[in-house]
């Protein structure tokens, strides 16, 4: 079988959540399935470390898919090309876009639909493309896998797709992500919160992420007497504006509060690995993946009660309502002051994590390769 794959977001770097999804699925497949050929299909020039084994041929589209115009053009013209010359038995998209321009077996991961949700945390023309193609590629996927049992519902509900067409593949973690010594977590608070203990947020600045109330009830905290804990935040300022620059520059505390920027995987993980607890307050998520790596990592999670979030954490984290400021304030409190909770939690992420790691991702991926290919 030969198998196309969307790898547009294989970027030395530059990897998100989607991304990483991509790189650690199909360096999986791709080496386990020796007896099939896969064209991974790039949209610039890539990086010979995503070609994972010797059954890959790589091969540029263009344009570059850089904007809705030339999403469009990409999918529907720059995939359709390749896919004409190549001819796979089916076209695999991590990403979820897909191209309504080709006949080839089609298969979407869809992770999530939060431009549905929250569309007003979406520029005008990003939300017009989405609006407009999702519920078409979702309707025109021969099968599609997603992230969470939320978003499969969400998916069969909003797109009145059969909940039958619809495979659920969890996320995993990064596997070297594991509890570090207190050596290297002293090493890590002095380069970072000047020896303080800290709550840390991973994942880009952005209004979905709810960092305006996260702000706010850093704020509160700071106010109930914790004055050696500080807020770490990991992550681009891709969306410093509006509410979140507002909530930040009426704190009293922001010296309190250190921005680390995007991370080296290495860094990555000495920062969630130190910290007091992962603070993961969004309004919306497919899945939420660094909720898992902070399990890897023997650290406990506060995290929001809505969307995916809570079929993710279980019962090993603190569940909080994202739009309360003082839903928030009060389990930091809780867990910089009760260690004994913090060790409960801590004992439950271990359980957890078991559920989730890219070699069961990648089983489950192929599974529902295989089904589309049925």
């Amino acid at each position: 079988m030969r198998i196309a794959v969307n790898t547009r977001l294989l970027l030395t770097g530059k990897m998100d959540g989607i991304a990483w999804f991509t790189y650690e699925t199909m360096k999986r497949i791709t080496t386990q399935h020796p007896e099939h050929q896969f064209l991974f299909i790039f949209d610039r020039r890539y990086s010979d470390e995503f070609i994972f084994s010797g059954n890959i041929q790589p091969v540029i589209a263009h344009p570059q898919s850089r904007h809705p115009l030339l999403w469009y053009l990409f999918f529907e013209f720059g995939v359709p090309a390749v896919l004409r010359r190549y001819k796979p038995d089916l076209f695999l998209s991590p990403d979820g876009w897909l191209s309504l321009s080709t006949s080839v077996k089609s298969m979407a991961v869809i992770h999530d639909l939060n431009f549905e949700k929250h569309p007003e945390f979406i520029p005008w023309t990003v939300r017009k493309y989405y609006h407009h193609f999702f519920p078409r590629f979702a309707r025109r996927a021969d099968r599609i896998a997603t992230v969470s049992e939320f978003t499969k519902n969400d998916i069969a509900k909003r797109y009145h797709v059969s909940p039958d067409k619809i495979d659920v593949v969890y996320n995993g973690a990064n596997e070297n992500y594991v509890p570090v010594s207190e050596e290297i977590k002293k090493a890590t608070r002095d380069k970072y919160t000047s020896g303080s203990p800290y709550f840390v947020f991973v994942g880009t600045i952005h209004p979905r992420k709810n960092l305006t109330n996260l702000f706010k009830a850093f704020g509160e905290f700071k106010k109930s007497g914790n004055n050696d804990v500080k807020l770490f935040i990991v992550g681009d300022r891709k969306w410093w504006t509006g509410d979140i620059k507002e909530a930040y520059d009426n704190l009293n505390c922001k010296n309190e509060i250190v921005f680390g920027g995007r991370m080296t995987t290495e860094e990555l993980h000495k920062t969630i690995a130190s910290a007091l607890a992962m603070t993961y307050v969004s309004y919306f998520e497919g899945f939420g993946i660094p909720i898992v790596e902070a399990f890897y990592c023997d650290v406990p999670v506060i995290t929001a009660n809505v969307t995916s979030m809570p079929e993710v954490a279980g019962d090993a984290a603190l569940l909080v309502d994202p739009y309360s400021v003082e839903s928030i304030r009060d389990a930091m409190i809780k867990l910089a002051s009760d260690e004994k909770l913090r060790l409960q939690l801590i004992e439950r992420g271990k359980e957890r994590k078991k559920e989730f790691n890219w070699q069961k991702s990648s089983e489950r991926l192929w599974a529902s390769i295989e089904k589309t290919m049925d």
